[in-house]
Parts: structure tokens; C-alpha cells; sequence
């Protein structure tokens, strides 16, 4: 017997999905060890994946292409050759959240901000309230912003944290980029309203000048500097038809009955489909509604050999 497991094929339960930033800028992706962290557990990756859950529909499809060459009278196949590389895989969402409703939008995916009295409307949300600044001893979990600014928020608002808007081109948003920045804007609160870079507030302390806002988990972007504000948040807004592409590594996981792992680990993948949703049968005449993905995936040099590779699928026995 050849091979060297001996295991048959696996069966897998739901597959799971997990994200991480791609450095734009570097054009830099975050990239998975299968052979160090093949055997991370679910429920808990290794940073800077962030789990997303369980997802359906997993498909992954291969477009890449191979020809003959041929040479002699009559032509005769020589060797073959790849004159195309091509890879997608779709699937959808099981549960909704900041970052599910990114990676589906597959653009900037706006935060409202909760608006300020007054404020003109607008189809992304209008003129924000003052951001609140941060003070020293902030951490990526604990907000530090005094104590008559922590007296404005309550346990469960969602808050975004990042640096005004100055003018900055490029590339915006800390951790991850949200967008990018053609021509100057006059929105200070510009970068928050398309950043990642946001929280569920658990818990307000409020002790004497002290104020602090504990989040349900860490920010993407990990410890805020003291350039960074805090504005709150009401909900998110997709826009169909805008011009930027969000950029993601991926990983993706099946796990078997005895612990075995099919991994598919994606350094870049970038939408290929706009904002959709898909509806299911929920039952008592109500209906989930999905968030429908679809990804192209991105070439990266693997330094083993410098062979150019947009997906790794690994196994790993349980």
C-alpha cells in the first residue's frame, strides 16, 4: 500500500472560515503554516485570524489551464504546459457581522456613525458626533477615554476606533485597509466610517476623571496609538457599485470524526461578485437570509522553490 496514512477519504463537518488583513501597501499577505498551526484549535486561531464561523456552499473551482505542445509530422504531444492560472471559490455566511458583511460587500463597507444633531442625511450616513479621543493606557480590549465621555456610551453599542481623516491618500483604515483614497476628502470622520477597526463595548467604568469602554474582543488592528479616536456606531452600509476591492487572506477548515483537517489557505483573495444575499427556509414562514461570497484568488511566490501559487490545500491526520 503506497499510501503512507492508510486513512480513507474524510468526512467533514461544516467548514470553517477564518480571515486575516493583507498589507495593501506591501502587497504583503498573512500567511498560514499548516506545518506550525495545522492543528490550532477551532474555536481559538492563531493571530491574526479572526474566526468567522461556519460557512455553506463551500465550492471551490479551478480554471487554470492546460495545453499540449506538440511538435513533428504528425504533430505529436511533446509535454504540457499551464497557459492560465485561475482559482474562485464561493459560499456563504452563516452568521452576521462586521467582517461577514465586508468580505460579502467585497468594498468599503461603511459604519454609520451615530449621527450629530441636525446632521444633513445621507445614504452612508451623515455628519458624525465628535469622535472621542483616546487617552494613555488604552490596550486593543480597553478603551481608556475619561470619564464624561464613557457616560455617553452603554454596554453593547458598537464604537469604531481609528485616526482622523487629514487629508491622507491611498490606502486608509488601521489594521486592515477599508478603502482608498483617490482625492482629498473634507469628512474628518472619514477613516471611521470605513475602517475594521471595531468593537462591541461589554462593560463601561466609570471611576472618579476615569472612564473605560471593555470590548467583547480585541480590535483587528491590535493596541490603538494616541492619535486614534473612538466614535460610536449604529449599524453598517453596503454600497453597490463602488470602485474598491477589499483584499483578505483566507484559511478554511474541515474537520473529521477523528480530528483529520483538509485545509485550503488562500493568501489572496479578492471579491469577484458585488453585494448579494441568499435566502433559505427558516421555518414558521420566516427565512435566513445568507451573506452570498465569491472570491477570485490572488498569485503569491512560495520562497520553497519561487513557484507561483494562489491556493495551498494541506492535510492533516488527526
Amino acid at each position: 500500500m503506497n499510501d503512507v496514512t492508510g486513512m480513507m477519504a474524510p468526512m467533514v463537518g461544516p467548514v470553517s472560515a477564518y480571515f486575516a488583513p493583507v498589507n495593501r501597501a506591501a502587497q504583503q499577505p498573512t500567511i498560514f503554516d499548516a506545518a506550525q498551526s495545522g492543528a490550532f484549535a477551532l474555536s481559538s486561531p492563531p493571530a491574526p485570524w479572526v474566526g468567522l464561523g461556519w460557512i455553506a456552499g463551500f465550492a471551490r473551482k479551478c480554471g487554470t489551464k492546460v495545453e499540449a505542445v506538440r511538435t513533428g509530422a504528425p504533430a505529436t504531444t511533446l509535454l504540457q504546459a499551464r497557459t492560465e492560472i485561475e482559482a474562485t471559490v464561493s459560499f456563504s455566511f452563516e452568521s452576521w457581522g462586521k467582517l461577514q458583511l465586508a468580505l460579502s460587500a467585497g468594498t468599503q463597507q461603511m459604519n454609520l456613525l451615530t449621527a450629530a444633531a441636525g446632521a444633513a442625511a445621507g445614504g452612508s450616513g451623515g455628519a458624525g458626533v465628535a469622535a472621542v479621543a483616546l487617552q494613555s493606557g488604552s490596550t486593543a480590549s480597553v478603551l481608556q477615554v475619561g470619564a464624561a465621555a464613557a457616560a455617553a456610551f452603554a454596554v453593547g453599542d458598537l464604537v469604531a476606533v481609528d485616526v482622523d481623516y487629514v487629508a491622507q491618500t491611498g490606502f486608509v483604515g488601521s489594521g486592515v485597509s477599508g478603502a482608498y483614497v483617490q482625492s482629498v476628502l473634507a469628512d474628518v470622520d472619514y477613516v471611521r466610517r470605513v475602517t475594521l477597526n471595531v468593537g462591541r463595548i461589554t462593560s463601561v467604568v466609570i471611576s472618579g476623571a476615569g472612564g473605560a469602554l471593555t470590548l467583547e474582543s480585541p480590535l483587528i488592528a491590535g493596541i490603538p496609538s494616541m492619535a486614534m479616536k473612538v466614535s460610536g456606531v449604529v449599524g453598517f452600509c453596503d454600497r453597490e457599485g463602488s470602485s474598491f476591492f477589499q483584499e483578505w487572506s483566507a484559511v478554511f477548515v474541515g474537520e473529521g470524526q477523528q480530528g483529520e483537517r483538509v485545509i485550503w489557505h488562500y493568501p489572496r483573495l479578492q471579491a469577484m461578485a458585488g453585494v448579494a444575499e441568499a435566502k433559505v427556509a427558516g421555518g414558521g414562514g420566516y427565512e435566513k437570509v445568507q451573506l452570498s461570497a465569491a472570491f477570485r484568488a490572488l498569485p503569491v511566490k512560495d520562497p520553497v522553490d519561487g513557484e507561483t501559487v494562489v491556493c495551498f490545500r494541506s492535510y492533516v491526520a488527526g
